[in-house]
């Protein structure tokens, strides 16, 4: 970071009053020098994030690493002039005019980049799953605390307003006692990319091979994972369930379908499907209390009322209720969660950089997300073997 955004920071944060220190946050983001960030990695995610870092004041798209050759040539469009391009992290990473470096690239790689960028003094934006194996989830952690910058983990719906909105709901005890999450991400479709020629096949399709990939389980689920997580304030105490190449027989090593069930220290059970050959209701989360259920979609969300001695309220909860919503209410239909929010990636980034100014934790960080890894993990563990997975000591190096 620059001296220039430090000295002002100390300056409009100093004092007690609390009219001046109002007033210094807005300030601080008008007046400082944009942070320039690197992406490393641009597929989909990298070039996904590059176009809405362009759309967010105080952040500029300064540099790229990207080693696909045709990526590489196509990634200069989502830059300016000035955005430079690179073929090696390292080169990025010394790069003087990057202080943030956005991690997208397989996961099986995101801990040696991340090591590397901490050592630098770098501020990550490491993409999900956080690392492949204990051994480097560890090393990142440990590492991460002992470096003085900042550390985000790209499980996005953290900084979600909506899903803050309800995890507060939930952890207030609107919905009571909880004893079941359902989760599911199910799409219809072999997941490849078309590719010309064999060279560059592992390197694009690198979600279908074992090398690179935790497959279904590190890519789509551990966002869930995350937010059962959230939900408990803990990590499951093991895992259990099965999985298998079923139907696309074309070379993946990767299950195209996965069935998932953890256990809480409370005895809260999560369960996780994710499909490749059905795309009914796609993405959706269910928490099942005690008093009612909220159901959520990426965007949306409805909470329904159980019909016991203790029901819900819908009033002080749902937005704007109106005479139609009351009585889908009472018919047991659910009622919208209205919340106003903004693309939950689009809105990590954002926190990204208030954390950076600020020199605050994100919600979604190093050990959130290590977490969240060791589960993932457990889960590839009893799926390949068949067993139930049991969280051990060795994993409490938070």
């Amino acid at each position: 970071m620059k001296t220039s955004r430090r000295a002002f920071l100390k300056a409009s944060t100093a004092g007690c009053a609390g009219l001046v220190m109002a007033q210094a946050a807005p300030a601080a983001i008008s007046f400082m020098d944009s942070i320039g960030v690197g992406i490393v990695g641009m597929g989909d995610r990298g070039t996904g994030i590059a176009t809405l870092i362009k759309g967010i004041e105080g952040m500029e798209f300064n540099a790229f690493c990207e080693i696909i050759p045709s990526r590489y040539e196509s990634a200069r469009q989502y830059g300016q002039k000035h955005t430079k391009a690179y073929k090696d992290y390292r080169r990025l990473i010394e790069d003087k005019s990057v202080e943030a470096i956005v991690i997208a690239t397989p996961f099986s790689i995101h801990a040696e980049i991340a090591m590397a960028a901490l050592e630098a003094g770098k501020h990550i934006y490491c993409e999900k799953t956080l690392a492949y194996g204990i051994a480097p989830i560890r090393q990142l952690v440990e590492k991460a605390k002992a470096t003085k910058t900042v550390f985000q983990t790209g499980h996005q719906y953290h900084s979600s307003r909506l899903y803050r909105h309800v995890m507060d709901l939930i952890h207030r005890g609107y919905l009571g006692h909880i004893s079941l999450i359902e989760c599911q991400w199910n799409r219809n479709g072999n997941w490849r990319k078309p590719v010309t020629g064999s060279k560059w096949d592992k390197m694009i399709n690198w979600r279908m091979y074992r090398e690179y990939s935790g497959g279904l389980t590190a890519e789509l689920c551990s966002h869930q994972i995350d937010f059962a997580n959230w939900v408990t304030g803990s990590h499951p105490i093991k895992v259990a369930g099965f999985g298998g190449i079923d139907y696309w027989k074309d070379g993946r090593e990767v299950y195209d379908n996965i069935h998932l069930i953890t256990e809480y220290p409370n005895g809260m059970k999560a369960t996780y499907t994710s499909l490749t050959t059905n795309a009914k209701d796609n993405y959706q989360i269910k928490v099942l209390g005690q008093k009612g259920s909220i159901v959520l979609g990426y965007d949306k969300a409805w909470v329904f009322k159980e019909h016991n001695d203790h029901p819900v309220e819908a009033k002080g909860v749902v937005d704007g209720v109106s005479g139609a919503t009351l009585k889908a209410w009472e018919t047991g239909k659910g009622a919208p969660i209205d919340v106003s929010h903004i693309d939950p990636t689009r809105q990590a980034l954002i926190d990204f950089k208030d954390n950076i100014i600020q020199d605050s934790t994100p919600q979604s960080n190093a050990t959130t997300g290590a977490k969240v890894a060791i589960v993932v993990n457990m889960a590839l563990e009893a799926m390949d073997n068949n067993s139930v997975c049991h969280w051990k000591d060795e994993y409490n190096f938070f």
